[in-house]
This record gives C-alpha cells, structure tokens and sequence, in this order.
C-alpha cells in the first residue's frame, strides 16, 4: 500500500536539469529551459563570477530561464520572475548578480531593489550590496550616493543606477522602471509594491518584475497568492505545453516528507553540498522551533498554532506504532475529501489476531477523480466487509459516481454484502469519534508511522455536537482527510463484520 504525494512535474524535466546544469535538486514547480531561445544567462553568470559568487547549478539554471529572449521580438521572454527558494540557498546572491547585470548591461537602467520595510532595504543594500561590489573585481567601475532618501550605485559606463525603495503605494513613483525586485516577499500582506511597480515599467520593452521569498506564513498574502499563481502555472504548462509570460521556480518540501530526513533536505535545499551541508541543516533543525525550521528551510508555509485539543490523545500515537503490523483477512475501506477538494484518502482498518486493529493509509492523492476508480480497484482486490464515507461530508458527491461502479448501500440495511457501502448517520459519526480516539487511549489500534497520517492525528481538531465531538475538517491545521478515512474504516469493520459473522453462522447451522 503506498501514499501518493504532492504533485511532481514529468520526468523530462529533472533530466533536463540534470543534463544542462548538473542539478540534481531540480525545484518542484519550475519553468523548464528552452534551449532554441537565446538567453542572457551566461553572461549574468559571468557577473556573479566577478562578484566572486560563481553560481551553483540552481542559479545557472533560473538566470538561464529567467533571462531567455523571444526570437521574434529580441525582448525578455518573461516579464516577471518568481523565486521560492529556502533560506541560505544563495537567494540574495542570486538577486544581486541579476541587477548588476542590468546595470552594466544596458544604458540609463532605472533597477529598484525592495525589502521588507525601506529600513531593511538600506541595511541589505548597504551591509551586503555594496560590501560585496566593493570587494569584487567590479570595484571602481561604479559610484556610490548614500544621501538618505536617494540612495544609489551609479555605474559609470552605462549611467544605469540601482537605487531601493520603500513598501508604501508611493514606492516606484517616478522614472520609469527597468527592473523591480521585491526581496523577502514574504513580509509582504498585500500587492501594494506590486502596483506601484508596474505602470512604471508599462513603457519599457525590456522591463522585468522580480519576486524572491523563503516560505512565510497565513499573514504573507500576497506571496501565498503568487505562489499558488505560480504552481498554477507550471502545472498548466505541463499539461499544455504553452509558455507562459512569467518564469516560475519552487523548491518546497511537502508535508508527507519528514522534516529530519536527509533525503528531504536534498529534496528542496539546491544549494546542499555546495555552500550547506547537512551538519549545518542538522543543527538548525536541533536549534530552531519545527515550524520554523518548516518555513525557513523547507519552505512551507508557517501556520498558527491553536491550543491543544484535549479530545485529541495525540500523545498516545507514537506509542501505537508496529511498522510490521499488517491487515488480516477481514479489512474495511474508508474515503475521505478535504473541504476544499485538493485531497482525498481511503484507509483501512483490519482486525490483527493480537485483537489490535490495524489501521493504514492505503492512498492518498490531490483531487476527487481518482477516488472512484481507485476504490473500484480496491473493492474488487480485496473484497472488504464494507466501504464507509461520510455522506454530509465533502465526498458525499461522490454517491451517485460510486453507484455506476456498483459501489451503494446494501438494498437490505439488515442484510449487507461484502462491498456495500457503509454511510454512517450523524451519531455514528461522533460515536465513530469518540471509540477511535478511546482505542488510541487504550492501545488498541496499530499503525505504521505514515507521515500524512501522523500529521493529520497531530494537527486534528473536534467540533462539539451536543454533549460530545466529532473531527472538524475546517478548522484543522492540516489535511484530516487520513484520519477521518481510517476513523470510519474502524467503525465500518466493527459494525459490519460482526453482522456478516452473524449472518454466516445461522446459515452454516442449517448446512
């Protein structure tokens, strides 16, 4: 049984990574190279060399795409540019290497660099920026005015400047823009640099929109919104095979990928094994708080934490674990759906001969349009006592799909077949609840330690309905979706098991 996880991009796209750049650490959403266009990327290279940042083969891999020109109009095939990257990656390397570029490149260049606050931008611009310029093989080639309110690195021979700015909607006013980067999006709430940015940059041909940010948390609207555009986009890319107009690239580490494995790390940090190490990853996680340590190196979105559920004995489930544990003979499915539709799970639970009830995470994938065929799939490989969903819930709309596939509920409510569908009222629901967290107090069920799942019972929820609880799907910090799946599979086993017994019996005393 295994848990499919976050969408992946084709093949294709790793091995190209692979073959062009080395990179081993391709980003999970990213736009892919095409190599019959032209690009500017070898040269920005060179100017990160100078700066003496050679780029790593992640880097190589952004400027190559983010800089590609169009063939029929000799402009940037990308008017915008988004970068997700974790922290010390080489991120503000990166941004450095593309606006010294384009000052060096192009005559009276207006670039404009942004932070979290105007402070902060003249604190990078000043501590970072210009340390690194003047300790570089470009010093001398540039002058510096560090007038407060009118800072700027003046390049001689091209009269181009590169000056930052505050995150106010007066931000970019003025001349128009060549290059806008908002570094640290994720201190961002809301578009204002974004819309201050782009009527400056409406009349020039050659203008680009940058955006670069480790993971924030529910506060950063607006980078949570361009990253989601962004996955939107590549996916859609994918699918269609059509360029969009901007460049997306990802690195991220979803839930189901445990924060203290190497292989994660490998996963989403592109600098590993290049300026990281996992010595040092290791003493970040040792140091820092997990949902930190989520954010800043495996770029997830950092949510707030509510206070502990007492229905819920989250405590108890490690104890729980037997990763040698497997179903018996009589087995129960279970599907569930995440409000919004993005996930779905079917669980199962089966009786061990210890009298523990295994329960497990059979699959677990993004959507609702594999759920029919899968459990059709299911029904007819393992023949279960029952097949439970929850019929208020989110996949209740899924009723009339699996009664095409001859999944329903029994035609006899007294008489059930193997296979039938299971759908539990309201107080079976809360009773189902209830003896499932009682079995976890009383060390009753087995389980294998899946990473979706234990992130589901660790950040699960209950809503009260009247004198007792029940899951609440909404207000959790994660999808439950698992632990809903497997709940009703432990109830569907037991109520339905003991009545197909029941039923076997009778008939076998008048054989």
């Amino acid at each position: 049984m295994t848990t499919s996880v976050t969408w992946r991009p084709p093949s294709e796209f790793a091995a190209q990574c692979r073959e062009l750049y080395g990179l081993e650490c391709p980003p999970r959403w990213g736009t892919p190279r095409r190599p019959e266009y032209p690009t500017l990327g070898g040269r920005a290279a060179r100017v990160m060399e100078a700066l003496g940042y050679p780029p790593m083969p992640w880097q190589r891999y952004v400027l190559d795409v983010a800089l590609e020109i169009d063939p029929a109009t000799g402009l940037f095939a990308h008017r915008e540019v988004g970068l997700s990257v974790p922290r010390q990656q080489g991120k503000t390397q990166q941004i450095l290497g593309v606006m010294v570029h384009r000052v060096m490149a192009w005559s009276r260049q207006n670039v404009v660099y942004a932070a979290q606050t105007r402070g902060m931008a003249r604190t990078r611009w000043e501590d970072e920026f210009l340390v690194t310029l003047d300790e570089s093989k470009l010093t001398g080639k540039y002058r510096v005015r560090k007038t407060n309110g009118n800072e700027a690195v003046l390049w001689r021979a091209t009269r181009s400047k590169l000056g930052i700015t505050s995150n106010t909607e007066k931000a970019g006013h003025g001349p128009p823009l060549d290059l806008g980067v908002i570094d640290e999006a994720f201190a961002h709430e809301d578009d204002r640099l974004e819309q201050a940015f782009s009527p400056a940059m409406l009349t020039r041909p050659m203008a680009q929109l940058w955006w670069a940010s480790a993971g924030g948390t529910e506060k950063s609207v607006w980078l949570n919104k361009k990253r989601a555009a962004g996955r939107a986009l590549i996916e859609e890319l994918w699918q269609t095979r059509v360029h969009p107009a901007a460049a997306y690239f990802e690195w991220f580490a979803p839930e189901e990928m445990p924060r203290d494995d190497p292989a994660t790390w490998r996963a989403c940090m592109p600098a590993l094994g290049h300026t990281v190490s996992e010595a040092i990853v290791r003493a970040e996680l040792e140091k820092l708080d997990p949902a930190e340590f989520d954010r800043a190196y495996l770029n997830r979105t950092r949510k707030a934490t509510p206070p502990e559920d007492p229905n819920v004995p989250k405590d108890r489930w490690p104890r729980l674990v037997d990763t040698a544990s497997q179903p018996g003979q009589d087995l129960a499915l279970a599907v569930d759906v995440a409000p919004l539709r993005d996930w779905a799970s079917i669980g199962v639970a089966s009786l061990r001969t210890d009298g523990r009830i295994h329960v497990e995470l059979v699959d677990r994938r993004t959507g609702t349009d594999w759920i029919v065929p899968a459990l059709e799939r299911l029904v007819k490989l393992w023949d279960p006592v029952a097949v439970a969903l929850d019929a208020k819930g989110p996949v209740g709309s899924l009723l009339d799909d699996l009664a095409a596939r001859d999944i329903r509920p029994p035609d006899d409510p007294e008489q059930p077949k193997r296979g039938d569908l299971a759908v539990p009222r309201v107080g079976e629901v809360v009773a189902a609840c209830g003896q499932f967290a009682d079995a976890m107090r009383q060390g009753e069920l087995a389980h294998l330690d899946q990473v979706p799942l234990t992130a589901a019972v660790n950040g699960a929820r209950t809503r009260p309905l009247g004198d007792a609880w029940a899951w609440h799907r909404r207000s959790a910090q994660v999808d439950i979706s698992p632990l809903v799946a497997v709940t009703l599979a432990r109830w569907a086993l037991l109520t339905r098991l003991a009545v197909l017994q029941d039923d076997y019996d009778v008939a076998d005393s008048f054989g």
